[in-house]
């Protein structure tokens, strides 16, 4: 192994180190018997018990989910939707012109975001709370599922779509049934970037969240302020877990999806 290699493997090492040294820290704590950030005493699973009795908390868990979910299902359909449309202008000023505003949000200040979000909310009477979470959500996640998809679209070769014409596919069935299928895997991506923001947002969230209704992100922030109590460790324990999981699933299935024949090739 050459010197250049054991070194770029080493700065990898410290690299990961850096990123997961607070979260294994704060895993470990999350067992602590005494119930501090400092001098483990015994372990416990005291404060997994206390998560999953706080019923709240539970709620709040749950109005995260759906409003992940929703939003990223929204979100994919209207960016695969702005993807099509902003794949098939030609022009190049125009189309410059259109990647432009859908970049905006994407580089615009979370805080700029979230202060626009409840100025226009309460303009239009809008009360704050699910529905104004809910928009917010789907706002900011459907320039990243067009940015996804756009890439996918345009690695697609037009004599596919001129084969499909010739062979009598209308307009909608060569949509559905070779744009789609082509572009699926930027589809995914574009799904699950969506609700990982949505899941991860806490700027925009804050102000858009009205009495009565909360998201896990700006509950945690709430409790933070109180003092940092090993439940919230807990919490995040678990919500890593969670999403490892996922990242995980989503692994083995973009790696059997790519295992599959490409049409009318064997494998031999």
């Amino acid at each position: 192994m050459s010197k250049n290699n054991k070194l770029s493997q080493l700065y990898l090492v410290v690299v990961f180190l850096v990123l997961y040294a607070p979260i294994l820290y704060l895993m470990y704590y999350s067992f602590n018997s005494a119930g501090t950030m400092h001098g483990f005493e015994g372990f416990t699973l005291e404060w997994y018990d206390e998560v999953f009795h706080d019923t709240r908390l539970l709620i709040i868990v749950l109005n995260t989910v759906v409003i992940a979910l929703f939003s990223s299902a929204i979100s994919t359909i209207l960016g695969v939707v702005g993807a099509l449309a902003i794949d098939r202008v030609r022009r190049s000023k125009p189309r410059n012109a259109l990647l432009a505003m859908n970049n905006v949000l994407i580089v615009s200040p979370d805080v700029i975001i979230g202060a626009s979000f409840l100025i226009f909310f309460t303009m239009i009477g809008i009360k704050l709370g699910f529905v104004s979470v809910l928009l917010s959500h789907i706002a900011f996640s459907v320039p990243i599922v067009v940015l996804m998809v756009l890439p996918k679209l345009q690695e697609m070769s037009p004599t596919l779509l001129d084969a499909a014409r010739d062979l009598g596919a209308s307009g909608w069935g060569v949509v559905t049934k070779v744009v789609i299928p082509f572009i699926r895997p930027g589809i995914f991506a574009g799904f699950f970037m969506a609700l990982t923001y949505s899941l991860d947002d806490f700027a925009v969230t804050f102000f858009v969240t009205g009495n009565g209704f909360s998201t896990l992100s700006v509950e945690i922030y709430s409790r933070a302020r109180h003092g940092i109590s090993p439940s919230i460790n807990a919490l995040s324990t678990l919500i890593f877990l969670f999403t490892m999981i996922l990242v995980v699933g989503y692994y083995f299935l973009t790696r059997r999806g790519n295992r599959r024949p490409e049409w009318g090739v064997q494998q031999p």
